[in-house]
């Protein structure tokens, strides 16, 4: 996602203002994100371990806290939040750096960790 973000941020741009104006979307991507944290909190709560165990945590954690957000906040004011936090060129930069880097992070843990598994 980092890469199509900084590859295609007029069309990136677009579809999130289009998202964040559609309440019902809204509403939706909410309920699908609540589901994902709570997945990601009950079956990876896990606060010991290496680094990429407490990321995976801290993901978790935070893309529950995300979609609580989005479901009590009013949708007027998440979408001004939303827009106005990404209208910004330099935050929308930073936002698809740090995606970009914590999904190559993570992708290079799970396979290393997959690896080590198999030859251990």
């Amino acid at each position: 996602m980092g890469l199509a973000m900084a590859m295609h941020k007029e069309a990136i741009m677009t579809q999130i203002t289009a998202l964040a104006q559609d309440s019902p979307a809204m509403l939706v991507v909410g309920v699908f994100t609540l589901f994902a944290g709570l997945a990601m909190v009950l079956g990876h709560n896990l606060w010991r371990g290496g680094a990429v165990t407490i990321v995976v945590t801290l993901v978790g954690w935070s893309t529950l806290l995300k979609a609580l957000l989005s479901l009590f906040v009013p949708p007027g004011v998440e979408s001004r939040f939303l827009l106005a936090a990404l209208q910004s060129e330099q935050v929308f930069y930073i936002r698809g750096a740090l995606t970009f880097l914590l999904g190559a992070y993570l992708t290079y843990g799970g396979f290393a960790a997959s690896h080590n598994s198999r030859h251990a």
